[in-house]
């Protein structure tokens, strides 16, 4: 699928697929089943995007048993339209009835359960007056797994993203920045995005000069002047699934050191992508990256984990962090971003989305990865 192609649709199947492995994993784990309020794991699971509000809307999961939507009366023709809707039995309630009623049926009353993390703190408590003796754990912590394998055609939408992020990219090396705010570099980045096929953009950092080491600075009223270097950092929806890319780049020639300090970057970053194969633990990616930045002197200035997991959202597990020991598993996707954050003064950060393969990992973002010099 090219970066501007459409994708083959979803079906029902795929979901009725999905929803079936998320009920089994829950069984496997010792939980009783899965509760999964609207949000990324709904949409992964059904299809399904309602708003969250303070309406239930929740998909109960339980081994053995088919699947049921519990959602109000007035969302229930939206519901209904869903692609997933024919794999799963839809429930609704009205305004004036107790939700947590409908739903308490569904559930064992001694039962542990997995819960969306974004699960609204109202409904959960509704859910435990109802059934007192019930307990829960957060999805993330449950099944951190769930959506982290993906199958063929949601690599190729994670591919088509990084694809349309890579033109991007590709782009904004053409405008000018010095004399320019951060703000109309960031409109820019918003605008590319968009053009290359993202229905949304979830965040444009760019970081010039001492703000750069901030790795999350919000785009200000900072001018951007000859001598910065700009960390970029972009990416959003595309097809459903998500982009992120980083990159540095210099207005200008760099300084001696500016150059070397970004060539550290591009050294750990190519360590953190080499090491990728499955049955590593995700920790091994953050300790190649780090181990780089760290015989250079520079330890202290990376301050944050090598990587995160991407997928029907742009931050998901599984997360390249020390501590964290489960083995990749191929079809994973994750982010290998190093950076080295000098306050007051710079930063730079190298970010491509990888997947691994059979036999080790593969790039979905291609764009160089030398210092660029910008205008």
């Amino acid at each position: 699928m090219s970066s501007q192609s459409q994708p083959v649709p979803f079906t029902a199947d795929d979901y009725r697929a999905r929803m079936t492995r998320a009920a089994d994993t829950a069984a496997e784990a010792g939980l009783a089943g899965v509760l999964v309020a609207p949000g990324p794991d709904l949409v992964y699971l059904t299809g399904y995007r309602p708003v969250n509000t303070e309406r239930l809307t929740v998909l109960v999961l339980t081994p053995g048993q088919d699947p049921v939507l519990v959602v109000p009366t007035l969302e229930a023709p939206d519901a209904e339209k869903a692609v997933g809707a024919p794999a799963l039995t839809l429930r609704d309630w009205t305004d004036g009835k107790d939700p947590y009623a409908v739903t308490a049926p569904l559930l064992d009353g001694h039962g542990r359960f997995g819960i969306s993390d974004n699960a609204w703190a109202m409904h959960l408590l509704g859910l435990q007056r109802t059934l007192p003796d019930t307990s829960y754990v957060s999805l993330t912590e449950a099944l951190p797994m769930l959506r982290a394998v993906k199958d063929a055609p949601e690599l190729e939408r994670i591919a088509a993203a990084g694809a349309a992020a890579d033109a991007t990219y590709g782009e904004i090396l053409k405008v000018r920045f010095s004399g320019r705010k951060e703000t109309d570099i960031a409109a820019e980045l918003a605008g590319l995005l968009k053009r290359f096929g993202h229905s949304q953009v979830d965040f444009t950092v760019v970081g010039s000069g001492p703000n750069g080491a901030n790795p999350h600075h919000e785009a200000g009223e900072r001018t951007i002047e000859r001598g910065d270097m700009v960390v970029l950092d972009f990416g959003g929806l595309k097809h459903g699934y998500g982009s992120d890319t980083s990159r540095t780049v210099h207005v200008g020639e760099p300084t001696a050191e500016e150059q070397r300090v970004h060539d550290i970057v591009r050294e750990a970053q190519e360590a953190g992508c080499e090491a990728v194969r499955p049955g590593v633990a995700c920790q091994e990616i953050d300790r190649a990256a780090r181990a780089v930045i760290t015989e250079f002197g520079y330890g202290e200035r990376f301050i944050h984990r090598t990587g995160h997991g991407i997928g029907v959202t742009t931050h998901e597990p599984p997360y390249m962090i020390e501590g964290e020991e489960q083995p990749l598993v191929p079809g994973m996707c994750f982010s290998v971003e190093p950076g080295i954050y000098l306050p007051g003064r710079f930063g730079v950060r190298i970010e491509d989305i990888v997947t691994v393969t059979e036999d080790g990992g593969r790039r979905l973002n291609n764009t160089a990865r030398e210092l660029a010099i910008v205008e």
